[in-house]
């Protein structure tokens, strides 16, 4: 008889899963009187179903002075899975797990190559470490204006020239799907002598299935984050962070996780983490060719709409959906809001380019009534085609004028935008989406990136993070 609480039968190979079901099993029979942490002791009568299920690690899916053992042999399991000889399993999602290996790999002062359309969790982990980046720019795609893959050449050409740098630290797949060449990358690291580590946090299922690129560590990385809450179906907040430890301290890496993760994981996300990592060992490559399968056919469906243009081919993850709309003349956040209204809500939109994300939980149904409901929000909003613009997130050329770090502690003052113009930004400014920063700490706030930022934001993208996001000040060191 199947458990409607674990219906794909994980929890014989998930031993936090086993345990998270063990306590809620308790806890719904009344069987659990706690006198620890979380203060709703397992009941609802307060405030309700949005506690349903919060289960501590500690206290919780076991005691805490032996939980430790339990998380230990989830982890280990999902470094056999994924050839590492180190993992940790995050509650705080990619974000935690970029900072600690920004934490891990060098010393204050010292420099790392870095991708630039990176996630600001990359760049604030920076910050925290003190290091400096070598930015090394991915290519651009003229017709889409999408970024593509950083290049080997770039990357080597940086070691080159700042032979010093204590790691290359990239993001592959990229947030629209473009993947490079990391076994190149990984040479290039490693013949100067310093580890690749990889933001791969869309890229959970890469690796299980062999029309799927290999995940970062099998092209011989050294270290990657990943979040199992994005292409898998876990928890929001669940991420892995793995590694190899030939090259990385993992003694270092250990401090680096522990000190900017919480004390107090959920054992719910924890348990999802597990639950995940047993169903690809178990079912990954099933899975894997049915989402093939589904995001192949919605491409199909999509690109015989005239003037739709999906991204696709060589140097394109396979299972990414990307949807680009200057040929339609439709806006895409015009077509967002339809999608919104129809209860679909997308990942990104932007006025060219809409991103479903498409999942191991998907079917055929649901993707063909998506496809059926973004076909007709492109029609009912056709226009003129026009020519697209790209998002200032992936045209972004920084000016390096200090370091992240010395700029995020530096006094700092208030201006307005147009003043601030030639000045050393204080703030990490994106818009969102993507999220990814036109603006971080240290760099100079030219005129283009003011300029792109409110084209941006008039065409409704929200501006994240500033602390005055209608730009009309911003914050700068001061003079």
């Amino acid at each position: 008889m199947v458990d409607p609480r674990d219906p794909s039968g994980l929890r014989g190979d998930a031993p936090l899963l086993d345990a998270w079901l063990r306590s809620t099993e308790r806890a719904a029979a009344g069987a659990l009187t706690p006198m620890s942490v979380p203060g709703h002791k397992q009941r609802q009568y307060l405030t309700g179903a949005v506690v349903a299920g919060d289960s501590p690690l500690y206290g919780g899916l076991d005691t805490i002075k032996h939980a430790d053992v339990l998380l230990a042999e989830a982890e280990q399991r999902a470094a056999r899975l994924w050839g590492a000889d180190w993992c940790r399993f995050s509650v705080a999602g990619s974000t935690h797990g970029n900072q600690a290996l920004a934490l891990a790999a060098g010393s204050p002062g010292q420099e790392v190559i870095v991708t630039r359309n990176l996630h600001r969790s990359v760049l604030l982990g920076l910050v925290l470490a003190g290091l400096r980046p070598v930015w090394v720019q991915p290519d651009r795609d003229q017709a889409t204006g999408l970024p593509r893959a950083v290049p080997v050449a770039a990357v080597r050409a940086a070691l080159v020239s700042h032979p010093a740098a204590c790691a290359v630290f990239l993001g592959d797949p990229s947030y629209v799907g473009t993947t490079g060449d990391l076994a190149g990358h990984a040479r290039a690291a490693h013949e100067a002598g310093v580890p690749l580590l990889v933001d791969a946090a869309w890229a959970a299922h890469l690796g299980f299935h062999p029309e799927l690129p290999p995940h970062a560590l099998a092209a011989g990385a050294d270290a990657m984050v990943t979040s199992a809450h994005k292409a898998l179906p876990a928890y929001t907040q669940g991420a892995l962070v793995l590694a190899r430890t030939g090259r990385l301290d993992r003694a270092r890496l250990d401090r680096a996780f522990e000190a900017t993760h919480t004390t107090s994981p959920a054992g719910a996300i924890a348990a999802s983490i597990d639950a995940c990592r047993a169903l690809l060992a178990r079912d990954g490559e099933e899975l894997c060719a049915r989402l093939l399968r589904l995001v192949a056919a919605a491409r199909a469906r999509l690109a015989a709409v005239p003037g739709v243009l999906v991204l696709a081919g060589p140097g394109v993850e396979p299972s990414k959906l990307v949807v680009l709309l200057p040929g339609t003349g439709a806006h895409g956040n015009a077509v967002e809001a339809d999608l919104i209204a129809a209860g679909m809500p997308v990942e990104m939109a932007d006025r060219d380019t809409i991103v479903p994300i498409i999942t191991l939980a998907d079917d055929e149904d649901t993707v063909t009534r998506f496809t059926q409901t973004l076909v007709a929000a492109i029609e009912r909003h056709r226009a003129a085609p026009r020519t697209p613009t790209p998002s200032p997130a992936w045209a972004v050329t920084p000016v390096l004028a200090m370091p992240p770090r010395t700029a995020f502690f530096a006094p700092n003052e208030t201006v307005v935008a147009g003043a601030a113009i030639g000045r050393t930004s204080a703030e990490l400014v994106a818009p969102y989406p993507p999220g990814i920063p036109v603006l971080a700490p240290g760099e100079v706030i030219t005129a283009g990136a003011l300029a792109a930022l409110r084209a941006a934001q008039a065409e409704g993208s929200r501006i994240a993070y500033a602390a005055d996001p209608t730009l009309a000040t911003l914050q700068v060191v001061q003079a």
